[in-house]
């Protein structure tokens, strides 16, 4: 009955909230849930990685910065696709790449004491953004593509669509993960290693091929996230650190291995920005919110074990 109780009262909080934000200003509600869309997006894969092969891994927006560039490449120098045709190659390459990080670094950690896997992610993302500034410079890059402007108009308020492509992602990930993990004889197995890595060795499950899958499917839907990300926003050596801080931020929320906890806990920090953007003169405090929002989710926590 706790449950139901708890459930309830987050829910008429959550009516509340929204009811308040349409009655103050509908846009920031649109914009709320398309930003909160792209924050589940790329921090979903961080959440299995975590989840499984129980790594922070630093150089996570790196690596959609990485795979940001190769699809820039595919689709404006290479091939010409389009980015949604692009993201497929660049998934597939990008997966490749993460089975490689996985056996030249992230094995080598995994029985390492948790700073020593720190310091090596962090390394990674050091090393993937300063060879990304060798190649490209700092210049950004931004491909021009006419269907990201369209727009849609309710009444008097008109607003952005394209970014609900961001949302789309996101449910689709975090549904298709749950169904990879729990009807697939690979995401049964993913499962065990990542509760009992032991007792899954003990039972004949290839342990570490699981961790590399896990983390190769991790990189290559970031791919996928990275590509998507090329359609709107502009790329630049630089632009990963803030979406692996997020990320962490939100996988600390919803707790490990929680990835349908991902997407509600985007939600509140998307809306949370938007709130504050949608307050004049206080725009540039939206970069912050994350900060506090793990702030609390540490304290709360904390308070809770102490009473337990």
């Amino acid at each position: 009955m706790a449950v139901k109780r708890s459930t309830i009262l987050w829910a008429a909080v959550v009516a509340a909230a929204v009811v308040l934000i349409l009655l103050w200003k509908p846009t920031v509600l649109v914009y709320g849930v398309q930003r909160a869309g792209l924050y589940a997006a790329v921090a979903i894969p961080m959440a299995l990685v975590l989840g499984i092969v129980h790594i922070v891994n630093l150089a996570h927006g790196e690596l959609m910065m990485v795979a940001a560039y190769l699809a820039y490449f595919v689709a404006n120098r290479l091939l010409g696709l389009d980015p949604f045709v692009a993201m497929v190659p660049v998934a597939l390459v990008m997966a490749a790449f993460g089975w490689l990080i996985y056996k030249a670094t992230i094995k080598h950690a995994l029985k390492a004491p948790e700073l020593n896997q720190l310091i090596l992610t962090f390394g990674l993302a050091i090393a993937f953004s300063q060879i990304a500034n060798l190649a490209f410079t700092s210049q950004s890059f931004k491909l021009s593509l006419s269907y990201v402007s369209a727009s849609a108009t309710i009444g008097d308020v008109s607003f952005g669509v394209f970014d609900f492509v961001y949302v789309a992602v996101a449910v689709l990930l975090a549904v298709g993960l749950r169904l990879f993990l729990q009807r697939t004889r690979m995401g049964k197995a993913a499962l065990a290693v990542g509760q009992n890595p032991r007792g899954a060795a003990i039972v004949g499950i290839n342990v570490d091929r699981t961790y590399g899958i896990i983390f190769s499917i991790a990189v290559g839907l970031m791919g996928i996230v990275g590509s998507l990300f090329l359609t709107k926003q502009a790329i630049f050596p630089g632009v990963g650190g803030p979406y692996t801080m997020k990320s962490f931020c939100l996988v600390a929320m919803a707790g490990v291995g929680n990835i349908v906890g991902v997407l509600y806990c985007s939600l509140a920090l998307g809306l949370s920005e938007a709130v504050i953007n949608g307050i004049r003169g206080y725009a540039g405090w939206s970069n912050i919110v994350f900060f506090a929002i793990i702030i609390a989710t540490i304290l709360v926590r904390s308070y809770r074990e102490r009473k337990r």
